[in-house]
């Protein structure tokens, strides 16, 4: 628990002043990230079979124009030119026609490979769209996952005795998801609030943050159903005793998709 907790107080002493900050330094940290995170996405899959060298350079051009390449703007929405759609889907598929041996390439690396990009591409462009566009709102949205990871970590490590999904994560309980998620929700409601809008009806407010708070622990759960596929702990060891990007992330990443359900109401 030491080496988690330092960790993670090294990471958000760096991670912090960028996100305050923002500009080009935040967009440039956020693109950093996202190839981390491709190449554990790749890099977990090779535990099976290897990608063929050329499809991976590619999937690193492709992700640089989802994340960086694609257009902003002052109103949240998501926005992605044609011809890398086609290019993503050609880039992929086709060489499931030209390999002649499907134990080098297939039909389900090709799928594997175009929904984790359309996946991740998305969620690191809507961090750098949201920053762009409403500071406090990604704030709350940070604070949804970091208080509901934390509290659900420590309310399981300290009274957790009923397993969640033990074949996909065997150290998830269903009191931590509790204790997560009430924590998660009344400390960034009261940040919502106090910051963003104190006129909002807490009701609307309460639904949609909890929504939100169970969104993270799905994602996390569905990262660790990945894992769990591939036979592997973590997908990296960048942060010790957090794992690699994915593992710290999986929570954020489908939080900021979750809320474009809630874009016109939050």
């Amino acid at each position: 628990m030491k080496t988690r907790i330092t960790s993670a107080i090294v990471a958000l002493l760096i991670i912090v002043p960028i996100l305050l900050y923002g500009g080009s330094i935040y967009n440039l940290t956020i693109y950093i990230i996202s190839l981390f995170g491709l190449k554990e996405f790749i890099d977990i899959k090779e535990s099976k079979r290897k990608t063929p060298d050329f499809i991976k350079f590619i999937s690193y051009i492709i992700m640089t124009l989802i994340v960086i390449g694609s257009p902003q703007s002052n109103e949240l929405v998501f926005s992605m030119d044609y011809r890398i759609i086609a290019g993503l889907f050609m880039v992929y598929l086709l060489p499931t026609v030209l390999y002649h041996d499907s134990t080098k390439y297939n039909i389900n690396d090709a799928l594997y490979l175009i929904g984790g990009m359309f996946f991740l591409g998305m969620s690191f462009h809507l961090l750098i769209v949201l920053r762009h566009n409403l500071f406090d709102l990604i704030i709350y949205l940070f604070l949804i996952t970091i208080m509901t990871d934390t509290f659900a970590y420590f309310t399981g490590y300290f009274i957790g005795r009923n397993k969640l999904l033990e074949d996909i994560s065997p150290k998830k309980t269903w009191e931590g998801l509790i204790g997560g998620t009430i924590m998660g929700v009344f400390t960034s409601s009261v940040f919502y609030l106090t910051v963003i809008n104190p006129n909002i009806d807490i009701t609307t407010l309460l639904i949609a943050t909890t929504f939100l708070s169970l969104v993270g622990q799905y994602g996390d759960l569905v990262f660790s159903g990945i894992k769990r596929y591939y036979k592997k702990k973590d997908f990296a060891n960048i942060m010790p005793g957090h794992g690699g990007i994915l593992d710290r992330l999986d929570s954020i990443i489908f939080v900021v998709l979750g809320y474009m359900f809630f874009i016109s109401i939050l």
